[in-house]
């Protein structure tokens, strides 16, 4: 996962980088242009009669950084030592451009064009770098961004691990808990998955105890968290293992969901640039709504409650208010008539919902302020409904808790199956199914067949 992720990053980087060339080449040829209209000097070629050159220049350019090392550096390296490398690169390109003009007997092409564009190139990369890092410690500086880590092993083990850990913080990576199987058990380490949120369980004394870690690991399996083992001997029924690696060191990854991806990096920028178009688009709707809900009935405007999304972390969905004030302390006395099977509570002619409250229900209108939810990346478009926290805590089955492995969303198999007309245990294993077969286009099908669904209210309480 930890390569993975570092590779989409760094491809990003080297297409950012890849513009940044080509910009840097405009712009050195539109200020010789100007400098060569003011002072009379000899005419330069319009920039599209170069479009050739910013080819040739921006692959040169990119080949030079990689060969210098520009990607593969620590992000703790200094700024200065930075610069350096960015303007050997440069220079390298500027030469190669040089001599490649030279021995085409190239004549058009300005040559002061080419160093301008070697002192621009080096201070845009520089400070784009710059950037690039000041954001990527500051995504990472805030707790929720972090991926919180569980080492198993001895503290002897783990304390390289610990120390790596800590001294790379672009990793994004926490330990938040240790757990020694020499002294603890499986259980216990289970019970800590389950009390609080963990992405990734690294086993440090895999060879140690043979028998422990297996078992460790199927419990990872069951409640749906990455494994990460330095052994091959492992032999799982959900989880899929890929290789990895950690600062050198080979690692067998346990995932029992998507792995990291070009194509689930899509999804999450999709959810975002969707919601905010959307939420544009209904705006004036929303607003309606929430006016109509102040006249119709006293309490807040949005319901709030906590739910539980992705690893288990906990976050406050929003939804316009369909119900009564008070209908959270009257829910105990409903509970002798409530229509769902297993710890969900739903009954379809609910007294606590205002008259309004049905129409928002059985149209959806009452989930669009959840488009907030998902450009502030809680919850997705598509994915396993968000259920509350007191209604996860409940689960009897551990396999039901594997859907916490995927970001929940507005929509899923079991909002176009029918919703409530489908009991506990088959919605859960549909969104079991979702997670095993993910797709993005798994994913279009499923907001395509919502929109007839919602129309017609279909399974809507």
């Amino acid at each position: 996962m930890l390569r993975e992720r570092r590779q989409i990053e760094s491809q990003v980087r080297q297409i950012i980088d890849v513009l940044l060339l080509l910009g840097s080449l405009w712009l050195a040829h539109t200020i010789r242009r100007h400098l060569g209209h003011e002072l009379g000097l000899r005419r330069a070629m319009l920039f599209r009669e170069e479009v050739w050159l910013a080819v040739i220049v921006a692959i040169i350019g990119h080949f030079s950084l990689k060969a210098h090392g520009f990607y593969l550096r620590s992000i703790n390296q200094s700024p200065g030592r930075v610069f350096w490398t960015v303007f050997q690169s440069m220079g390298v390109c500027v030469l190669i451009v040089l001599a490649l003009l030279f021995v085409l007997d190239v004549r058009e092409v300005n040559r002061a064009t080419i160093f301008l564009f070697g002192v621009i190139s080096s201070v845009a990369i520089w400070v784009f770098d710059g950037a690039w890092k000041g954001l990527v410690i500051l995504s990472v500086s805030h707790r929720q961004h972090r991926r919180a880590v569980v080492l198993v092993g001895s503290p002897h083990e783990n304390e390289g691990l610990v120390k790596q850990i800590h001294d790379h913080p672009e990793w994004g990576m926490e330990v938040v808990s240790q757990i020694n199987l020499n002294v603890q058990s499986v259980e216990e380490l289970a019970q800590l998955i389950r009390d609080r949120p963990v992405d990734v369980v690294i086993f440090t004394s895999g060879k140690s105890y043979l028998q422990e870690v297996e078992s460790a690991i199927l419990a990872c399996e069951v409640e749906g968290v990455e494994a990460w083992l330095v052994a091959d001997f492992v032999h799982t029924s959900i989880a899929r293992p890929v290789m990895g690696e950690l600062m050198g060191q080979p690692m067998i990854v346990f995932h029992s969901g998507p792995n990291v991806s070009w194509a689930l990096l899509c999804k999450n920028v999709l959810d975002r640039v969707l919601s905010a178009v959307l939420l544009v688009l209904f705006a004036p709707l929303m607003l309606l709504i929430a006016l109509a809900i102040r006249l119709t009935s006293p309490g807040p405007i949005l319901f709030r409650q906590e739910r539980c999304g992705l690893r288990g972390r906990v976050f406050t969905m929003l939804k316009f208010r369909s119900m009564v004030s008070d209908a959270a302390q009257r829910q105990s006395e409903l509970a002798a008539i409530n229509e769902m099977d297993g710890p969900v509570f739903k009954i379809a002619n609910d007294p606590r919902v205002t008259p309004l409250g049905r129409f928002l229900r059985r149209t959806s209108l009452d989930e669009l302020p959840q488009l907030i939810n998902v450009l502030k990346g809680e919850l997705s478009l598509v994915g396993p409904r968000p259920l509350p926290v007191y209604e996860i805590k409940r689960f009897k089955d551990p396999w039901q808790r594997r859907r916490l492995s995927m970001k929940p969303g507005m929509t899923c198999l079991w909002q176009i199956a029918g919703r409530n007309k489908i009991g506990f245990e088959e919605w859960m294993r549909l969104d079991l199914e979702y997670i095993d077969s993910w797709s993005l286009w798994l994913d279009l099908k499923i907001l395509l067949k919502t929109i007839p669904v919602v129309i017609k209210g279909q399974g809507a309480h």
